[in-house]
């Protein structure tokens, strides 16, 4: 799918977050990578082949100061 001369990683790599985007729809908090991942703003996935990644952002900094 990439076009990148450095292309990017594809949706199944670990690293899947790191491709271009190549749309965003901040009023609806989603954008289109160019490997056909949808990231999420509250950081969940939806995979090309339709398998969801659940949020994974980490505490909130305040919880850690603690």
């Amino acid at each position: 799918m990439c076009q990148h001369s450095n292309q990017c990683p594809p949706a199944d790599a670990v690293d899947r977050e790191a491709a271009r985007t190549v749309a965003t729809f901040c009023e609806q908090g989603w954008s289109l990578l160019c490997n056909g991942v949808i990231v999420f703003e509250d950081t969940g996935e939806l995979l090309p082949d339709g398998t969801t990644i659940a949020p994974h952002r980490g505490p909130a900094p305040h919880a850690l100061a603690a």
